[in-house]
């Protein structure tokens, strides 16, 4: 007998600079193909959709800045309290809703900073964690090209991976910065999942990046 379709739900939109529309696109056939009922919006009202809403299993977001109503954040926030994962990459997840502090207590960080811009840099897997399923068998360290964001994060945070700011001439900060780069919380009966690189397509291409997304979106799920 077949097994129910999970619902899968992609919220994208926000800042065109993301490339929201074809950032998500990359990863539709990946969850169709582990059996997943795709909906897509462009709209935030679909938060507010308490049937939608009850029906998802897992909410996958790529929208940079915005603002939240309080019915948007009581539909989102009660899916994820509810057992509907929360996943996504980049600012699309933590550089949205930058005026609502029940939306940043969810997804446990916040963009603060990039100070370079794109270039290439390192990714560190925490040493005790290299055998969750969501980096069990990538490299120690690999690099992206992409750009580095400097994270304000929760401690209630199970990092996976941590990536390390230097201090450059004329820098405002005393020494070197590290900087969660990839972690999961719980949240209610939820599971949230959070990758700082993504912001651009090249990045979310890269094999490394992408099994972790993909990973992550598959962890993160009822």
């Amino acid at each position: 007998m077949a097994q129910p379709k999970k619902h899968a739900l992609i919220v994208r939109g926000g800042w065109s600079g993301h490339a929201p529309v074809e950032a998500t696109a990359l990863f539709i056939p990946f969850l169709e193909e582990h059996g997943y009922d795709v909906a897509v919006s462009d709209e935030l009202e679909v938060y507010a959709d308490t049937d939608v809403m009850a029906r998802t299993d897992l909410i996958l977001q790529c929208w940079t800045t915005g603002s939240l109503t309080p019915e948007q954040l009581l539909g989102l926030r009660t899916a994820v309290e509810s057992g509907a994962g929360f996943a996504g990459w980049h600012g699309g997840i933590v550089d949205a809703f930058r005026a609502t502090p029940e939306y940043l207590h969810i997804t446990g960080g916040q963009f603060a900073a990039h100070p370079c811009d794109i270039h290439e840099y390192p990714i560190d897997l925490v040493p005790a964690r290299t055998e969750h399923e969501i980096v069990r068998g990538l490299p120690e360290t690999f690099t992206v090209e992409d750009e580095q964001y400097w994270v304000l994060s929760d401690p209630g945070n199970d990092v996976l991976a941590t990536t390390t700011i230097p201090a450059r001439d004329g820098d405002r900060w005393p020494g070197p910065v590290t900087v969660p780069a990839i972690w999961t919380r719980g949240w209610g009966s939820g599971r949230i999942f959070v990758c700082t690189p993504g912001h651009h397509l090249p990045t979310l291409e890269r094999p490394e990046i992408r099994t972790v997304v993909e990973r992550g979106l598959l962890w993160a799920s009822r």
